[in-house]
């Protein structure tokens, strides 16, 4: 979703775009034109067949549904998927500007990555094609979180259906919870190679929170202090979403008749924030106006 990897020395240079699966596309799409303010840009049938994705793009990152859509491998991963876990984030996206270049990394450093696979999707509206080529890490070696590594052209951001000000414009940062911090920083640190910004713990707050920079995003893992360390595996968690008014995009939320919070002041100095309490399809998610905010690090 930025500019190519080849001015970087990470095989990683942004976070491609997140999956939430959902058991009704169609819904799932009403339920987030009006959690984003903004229509999807790309609507086609899943890698394999047997599933089906829309795409919403926004400036930093793009955010996929995927639901069943027929028979198939697919299909019955992701009904699986659902049936474990019910609907929710199942995995990341990162980009690469040499998708081969990374497969040799992460095979490198055990993380034994599928052989890389070439597709083409087709966008059931317009027709448009599009190729891409992505390997994914193996889920055992990325204790329980599914890592894929996708090399393929941006898409545009979708059309707004509210003023800009009222709408989410891209992603803050994504949550990922885990039992064991430590590990978290071995395989998002040194194995991907993501700009460790942050390594904080607040006995206030109950959490060990580590901040890894993306492009102009964070991936941030979370441990729970209190449940102390643990061999169990790691969980997509949530998504905190940027506005460029809070108050706003409140408003905006509140008449569409999402539960939403009051807007109050966020843990980052200079920035709002907001809870979305339903309206995601299972996500936990916070929207944040940055306001004066400065990255971590």
């Amino acid at each position: 979703m930025t500019a190519s990897a080849e001015h970087s020395p990470s095989m990683i240079h942004a976070l491609d775009h997140v999956v939430i699966a959902v058991r009704d596309l169609d819904d799932a799409v009403a339920a987030y034109r009006a959690v984003l303010g903004r229509a999807p840009s790309w609507r086609a049938e899943a890698h394999g067949g047997g599933a089906t994705v829309a795409t919403f793009v926004l400036a930093n990152v793009a955010m996929e549904l995927m639901a069943a859509s027929g028979r198939g491998a697919t299909a019955e991963r992701l009904t699986a998927v659902l049936d474990a876990e019910g609907e929710g984030l199942v995995s990341l996206a990162f980009a690469t500007g040499d998708v081969e270049r990374a497969h040799r990394r992460l095979a490198r450093l055990g993380l034994e990555p599928e052989p890389i696979a070439d597709g083409l999707s087709v966008d059931a509206e317009t027709g448009a094609r599009r190729a891409w080529r992505r390997t994914r890490a193996a889920t055992t070696r990325t204790h329980g979180v599914r890592i894929f590594l996708v090399q393929q052209a941006a898409l545009p951001p979708g059309r707004l259906l509210a003023p800009e000000p009222a709408t989410v414009t891209g992603l803050d940062h994504v949550v990922i919870r885990t039992p064991d911090p430590e590990r978290a920083v071995a395989l998002y640190g040194a194995r991907l190679g993501l700009d460790m910004r942050l390594d904080h713990s607040n006995e206030a707050w109950g959490a060990r929170l580590l901040f890894f920079r993306c492009g102009d995003l964070i991936v941030e893992v979370a441990h729970d202090l209190k449940a102390g360390r643990g061999d169990g595996p790691d969980r997509l968690w949530g998504l905190s979403w940027r506005v460029p008014d809070a108050t706003v995009a409140r408003a905006r939320l509140a008449a569409a008749g999402l539960d939403v919070s009051e807007v109050r002041q966020g843990r980052r100095p200079g920035t709002r924030v907001l809870t979305l309490r339903d309206g995601t399809c299972g996500v936990p998610t916070l929207l944040l106006e940055r306001g004066e905010a400065r990255d971590e690090g």
